[in-house]
């Protein structure tokens, strides 16, 4: 009854959606930061644990077990400048950044990154969008679901250069599930668009290792556009390919031309095939189909 009364009411439902995704964007902030430190000292366990010789910076007594846990509930958050435990008024998404704190630390003063106001607002944003164009209901809430994903994805790859698998693999699998049922693609689409998605950053990658003795780009990119193959369906993956491609080209030659960004330093790939595995899931056929409109005429 209530779903129904929300489902009902546009604005209610986007409002809700709104408020309820600014909280899963201050949620994203925590996944963000500390997944990759999570990873890492996983990582530095099992080598460790395994006698690696080839371990830099780690101490031989850090193998034993932390005695504080450290994961995505565990420590409180606390400013990474002078270790002021943040309260729970200090943490209101946007309310907390701009009216009580005013972008600083209560404690230290030293400035907070906008960054957190900006995850909080674009993930409660493209919510309450994705709500307000496609309804209060179970496509949405999957299309709410894999932003959310994407929007962790690309950030941690901007920080990282790093597509962790706890979320693109889980990512894959769901889309695969849902299209099991027809939800954006038939099932046979989604499984080849999972396959081909992977092997065809796949070939790319080792044709450039032949070539040039050096890496391209990681196996996360290749995973990732598994995820989005699966999401999409095959016939998107050119549309993804293409448009991460040129936007990637472009961004990254005005980063080497007005930031002094050299050449040879990494760029990461991921925040690309996030973008345009959005658009394409969104977007896609109304795309192609416009695209095809065009070279006809």
């Amino acid at each position: 009854m209530l779903f129904e009364l929300i489902a009902a009411n546009t604005w209610l439902a986007v409002s809700l959606a709104f408020i309820f995704s600014l909280l899963i964007g201050s949620f994203l902030n925590v996944v963000i930061h500390r997944l990759p430190i999570m990873m890492e000292q996983e990582w530095q366990l099992m080598a460790v644990e395994t006698n690696l010789p080839d371990i830099q910076d780690f101490p031989k007594e850090s193998s034993s077990e932390p005695t504080e846990s450290y994961n995505l509930a565990q420590p409180a958050s606390t400013c990474p400048s002078c270790g002021h435990l943040i309260r729970w008024y200090e943490n209101i998404p946007l309310i907390s950044y701009f009216l009580i704190l005013g972008g600083k630390c209560s404690a230290c003063e030293n400035k907070i990154s906008l960054r957190y106001p900006l995850i909080e607002l674009a993930t409660a944003t493209i919510s309450a969008f994705i709500i307000y164009q496609y309804g209060f209901n179970l496509i949405s809430f999957s299309i709410v679901f894999f932003s959310w994903c994407l929007i962790a994805l690309t950030a941690i790859d901007i920080d990282h250069q790093l597509l962790p698998d706890i979320i693109t693999l889980p990512l894959l699998w769901i889309g695969l599930l849902l299209n099991s049922f027809d939800y954006f693609t038939t099932l046979p689409s989604a499984l080849w668009g999972a396959v081909l998605g992977y092997l065809s950053l796949w070939s790319v990658y080792w044709v450039f290792k032949l070539i040039t003795g050096k890496e391209g780009m990681g196996y996360g990119d290749f995973k990732l556009l598994a995820a989005l193959g699966a999401w999409a369906g095959a016939d998107m993956l050119p549309l993804i390919i293409l448009a991460s491609s040129l936007i990637g080209a472009v961004v990254g030659g005005l980063m080497i031309t007005f930031s002094r960004h050299e050449s040879q330093t990494p760029i990461p790939f991921g925040p690309y095939l996030a973008g345009a595995g959005w658009i394409a899931l969104l977007w896609g056929h109304e795309l192609t189909d416009l695209y095809l409109q065009l070279l006809i005429f």
